[in-house]
């Protein structure tokens, strides 16, 4: 953990290295409110076990630095980690918001995990869903909100001052950009989406929401808008859209499913709230089979 500054905000990461996540703190210096970005609840998959030391060290720096949270913010529905902005909200305050499209995600997998009619799917889940150009007051500190689709319909990215946190649109230079392959994906959409955010001054601090350390260098997170437009190996400047779907969708289609994507993407899609429990009080994520490919499901011999 370490704290940066930018412009009138105080700018501090949190690396899970399980599934190289990256949570940032934003505070305005003056004021100290601060913004909660992407943050991270442990599972240890295998053995189906939930842990909060992830939420506790970010409880612990906004305590020990007097802040105040006004916003925890989701750049989108993570498929690689679970959120821990419920338990953060229930120790800190604010309010837990996302893109207005998570209703379209909300469809999707709401259908996919065969969800009864109690499972709403118009984001009432969150406290507050954002349109492209919305501004979250952060005391002096102001936020707005970019919508950038591809990844996910319903992906956002926030500027505050000459920050900006990128979610999964962009990576570090040499990691290149998020695949486009899960249900709403779209690799031009992608694309068309980055160009905007390289667009703004090339002096803006970009951050990233994971950093998957290629070729085993040390971690990273932040790099700029210059740095992304010269050497980010998918999508600097002088690749075209063609040339840039091809490549994605041909990754894509190398790529394995995140471990993580089934349990993620069950609690995600409702902000960070656990499914409802059995009438013992158990709780279990489902495992729709084939649900992202494989054999014909009438091939497979099944229980009378």
């Amino acid at each position: 953990m370490t704290t940066g500054r930018s412009e009138h905000a105080d700018v501090t990461h949190f690396y899970e290295p399980v599934t190289s996540t990256l949570t940032y703190v934003v505070a305005c210096r003056k004021t100290r409110r601060c913004v909660i970005i992407d943050p991270v609840l442990d599972l240890d998959y295998a053995s189906g076990t939930i842990t909060t030391e992830s939420a506790d060290a970010v409880i612990q720096h906004v305590r020990d630095r007097g802040l105040s949270v006004d916003f925890i913010l989701e750049t989108h529905v993570h498929a690689d980690h679970l959120t821990s902005a419920p338990y953060l909200r229930q120790h800190l305050g604010g309010a837990i918001c996302i893109g207005k499209k998570i209703s379209t995600v909300q469809m999707t997998f709401g259908e996919i995990f065969d969800e009864s009619e109690a499972f709403p799917r118009d984001g009432s889940q969150f406290d507050r869903t954002l349109e492209d150009g919305d501004v979250l007051q952060l005391g002096e500190l102001s936020c707005r909100a970019l919508h950038v689709p591809g990844h996910t319909p319903a992906c956002m990215a926030y500027q505050l001052g000459n920050a900006l946190f990128v979610g999964d649109t962009l990576f570090m230079p040499d990691s290149g950009t998020a695949r486009c392959d899960f249900p709403g994906g779209d690799a031009r959409v992608l694309y068309q989406s980055i160009r905007r955010l390289l667009a703004l001054d090339e002096g803006t601090r970009v951050f990233v929401c994971h950093d998957y350390q290629p070729g085993d260098r040390d971690m990273a997170f932040e790099s700029t808008v210059g740095e992304q437009r010269a050497n980010n190996i998918h999508v600097r400047d002088g690749i075209t859209e063609q040339q840039f779907v091809a490549m994605r969708e041909a990754r894509d289609a190398q790529l394995d499913m995140p471990s993580l994507i089934l349990p993620s993407l069950q609690v995600n899609m409702r902000a960070g709230l656990m499914p409802a429990g059995t009438t013992r009080g158990r709780l279990f994520f489902k495992v729709p089979i084939n649900a992202f490919g494989g054999v014909r499901l009438d091939e497979l011999p099944s229980d009378p």
